[in-house]
């Protein structure tokens, strides 16, 4: 086993923007852990995909323990995963809010907790999570509290962390997307979610990619939240 290449863990890297991502490290020459719910195994020998929910501290472990055992070592974690459900605030109900915080704060802590634990013991590594821009610019008719609650939180812990881990060689930052072109939004709503954004125009997943893989390698960033949102975190 050759320990030499970069490897990096990625969350809810079944489709999307996660699918994206491995696409991009791959495309770098990164060795690969990729997982998701409904992953499926992969025939490159460089992706060790693993299937299950982030949220269960037993994955977390599982995805740790196996990628190490695979490649040896981990430079940088992804926290790509996430769930958003648009309700009025009221009419959340309790699956709602569990569905929501396990995933996006609970899976959040599950890992990367792991991955500094992991990056501490090489003295370096970067951790990237994925955020919205709906925390700094709420819009009228997306209702997003539990996004803002649980996304929001990740800002902060983005900031925390870096400070944190400043002196041992982890950096520490987030990504705040616009609304992407993903199989999550039907084509139907495309001309309408374009017009939320100052440029006239969605993301597309190659947005994102680019901005995670530009702070990958900007080694004296660390602690920023970029946004890459079509101009929405400016204001209209």
């Amino acid at each position: 086993m050759s320990t030499t290449q970069k490897v990096v863990v990625i969350t809810g890297a079944s489709q999307g923007i996660g699918a994206g991502l491995v696409k991009g490290f791959r495309d770098r020459n990164y060795r690969v852990i990729a997982t998701a719910r409904s992953i499926k195994p992969s025939t490159d020998p460089d992706v060790l995909a693993i299937a299950g929910d982030i949220a269960d501290p037993a994955v977390a472990e599982r995805v740790f323990k196996e990628g190490i055992a695979r490649f040896g070592r981990i430079d940088s974690l992804i926290n790509n995963a996430g769930v958003f459900i648009a309700k009025p605030f009221t009419q959340y109900n309790a699956e709602d809010y569990a569905t929501v915080i396990s995933t996006n704060l609970n899976g959040f802590f599950q890992f990367t907790q792991r991955a500094i634990a992991e990056m501490e013991k090489q003295g370096s590594g970067h951790i990237v999570n994925i955020t919205t821009s709906l925390v700094d610019h709420a819009v009228k008719g997306v209702p997003s509290v539990l996004a803002s609650l649980t996304k929001g939180g990740l800002n902060s812990a983005t900031k925390s962390l870096a400070i944190e881990y400043s002196g041992t060689g982890i950096r520490v930052n987030a990504v705040s997307p616009g609304i992407i072109k993903t199989p999550m939004h039907p084509p139907e709503t495309h001309a309408a979610l374009a017009g939320l954004h100052p440029v006239g125009r969605m993301g597309e997943i190659r947005d994102i990619v680019e901005a995670v893989l530009y702070l990958e390698s900007a080694s004296f960033v660390t602690g920023e939240i970029l946004h890459v949102d079509g101009g929405q975190s400016a204001g209209h």
